[in-house]
């Protein structure tokens, strides 16, 4: 599915502006894109190879599809390398990158320990992980018994997961990557991450947080959090079930459970409906501040979030014109402890139940209304705070200095140099870390009490 449109005369872009869009599945979501460029006077173009386009969503990456962009002139939903923060292994090797410089360069900041918010991970496909990884299971399962997911790093809707449960497992997929059976270094490209057993649980069900991070403008960086949703089982929870659809609350592994159409409402929660269940159900016996989901929980999901992207801040490609919207996933466990599951490129933007027709259309109005402003005011040179257009997204870093952005005649001034350094699409090789150029504004202090 393709669309591009065309504009009359909005913000200060030339009197015909053209927008195309490709998309691989959910009409629905096709169709509110569709309605706000309409609203706003921009007109659908059909053809991928048109040039004249102001505005490109993107699916699916390739280079086909980034090789007419023009920086400070087109702007083009997915930042080419955003794989560093929206693959498992991308993130997990950016994270341990900027822990291991961020021990020499604290910035002003305390920056939390990985093992705080991420847990215990080993990559499959390095081997002296690999080996790791089996020493210890056989030493934990001494200890205790523990239960391990194996996500392939590019995965989603559930595909190609399976858990290790009991001591026979690892021994057999030990067995099959000394035999080369099934792992070629493709299928390899998995870590293996510890399964968080004794989760919190709504009314007997796994559940987890989905949050998003808006990368609005990368000339400068003005990074944003929203709110999302809920996402519950439909089957209580039972950490020993073979049926994923225990484990995994994504909507797409949901969706296939016998009852899911009856049960669907009861699946996806707002962030209102689950803070008022912890304060019925756990502040007293917590010992929880009221609103703790509204407040401890926020600023800690802001805090990992804020982390994660001053992970991969001089990383990514930074040409003026991209922009990215991340779905961020995070797990309470029962002792109210918040962890990072995985930040995912192209987050589901459907909306097929009640609480995600409030939350899906507001997201992307607003994504939109961001992004077009930021780049207005850039290609205008007017000072960029305050945003009119801000209304739920709350800012977790502002690169912008009070004074207009310094501009060519043509657009955006670049650092030619950081553009060289930032334009492939493929991440940094992993012995090499990149430190911080540059005098940012100082990034607000987020403070957490859980």
């Amino acid at each position: 599915m393709i669309l591009m449109l065309k504009m009359r005369c909005v913000c200060s872009f030339t009197t015909l502006t053209w927008f195309w869009f490709a998309w691989t599945h959910v009409a629905d979501f096709l169709c509110r894109v569709s309605s706000y460029f309409d609203s706003r006077g921009w007109m659908r173009i059909y053809s991928e190879h048109r040039e004249d386009f102001k505005l490109k969503w993107c699916v699916t990456k390739s280079p086909a599809k980034y090789r007419s962009f023009r920086e400070g002139r087109h702007l083009m939903y997915q930042i080419p390398n955003n794989m560093v923060l929206t693959t498992k292994i991308g993130l997990l090797r950016s994270l341990r990158e900027f822990e291991q410089v961020g021990r020499k360069v604290q910035h002003g900041h305390r920056w939390l320990k990985m093992e705080e918010f991420i847990p215990s991970t080993y990559r499959m496909d390095m081997k002296k992980e690999r080996e790791l990884f089996f020493s210890h299971f056989t030493q934990q399962e001494a200890v205790e018994s523990c239960m391990w997911i194996c996500k392939p790093t590019n995965g989603s809707q559930g595909r190609g997961i399976f858990l290790l449960k009991n001591t026979q497992d690892p021994l057999l997929l030990k067995f099959a990557f000394s035999h080369s059976l099934a792992f070629s270094p493709p299928q390899a490209s998995f870590p293996n991450i510890r399964y968080i057993q004794k989760p919190l649980l709504l009314d007997g069900r796994k559940f987890d947080v989905r949050s998003y991070l808006l990368i609005a403008c990368t000339a400068p960086y003005m990074v944003f959090f929203r709110h999302g949703y809920v996402r519950l089982t439909c089957d209580v929870y039972d950490p020993m079930s073979n049926n994923l659809s225990t484990h995994l609350t994504n909507q797409y592994v949901q969706k296939k459970h016998p009852h899911y159409s009856e049960l669907k409402e009861d699946t996806v929660w707002s962030m209102e409906s689950f803070n008022t269940y912890v304060n019925l159900r756990f502040q007293v016996a917590k010992g929880l501040p009221r609103d703790w989901v509204l407040g401890a929980f926020a600023r800690r999901m802001q805090q990992i979030m804020t982390q994660c992207f001053f992970a991969v801040k001089d990383k990514l490609d930074c040409r003026p014109g991209f922009f990215d919207l991340i779905g961020c996933d995070f797990l309470v466990d029962e002792s109210f402890k918040v962890w990072l599951l995985e930040m995912t490129c192209n987050p589901a933007l459907n909306a097929d139940c009640e609480v995600l027709k409030e939350v899906i259309p507001r997201t992307v109005s607003e994504t939109l209304d961001l992004t077009l402003e930021l780049f207005s005011k850039c290609r205008l040179r007017k000072k960029i705070l305050p945003l009119a257009s801000q209304k739920d997204f709350v800012m977790l870093y502002s690169g912008a200095s009070d004074h207009a952005c310094s501009k060519t005649s043509n657009g955006i001034k670049l650092d030619k140099k950081k553009i060289k350094r930032n334009h492939t699409t493929q991440p940094k090789r992993e012995s090499k870390v990149e430190g911080k150029k540059g005098a940012d504004n100082p990034l607000p202090k987020v403070t957490s009490s859980l």
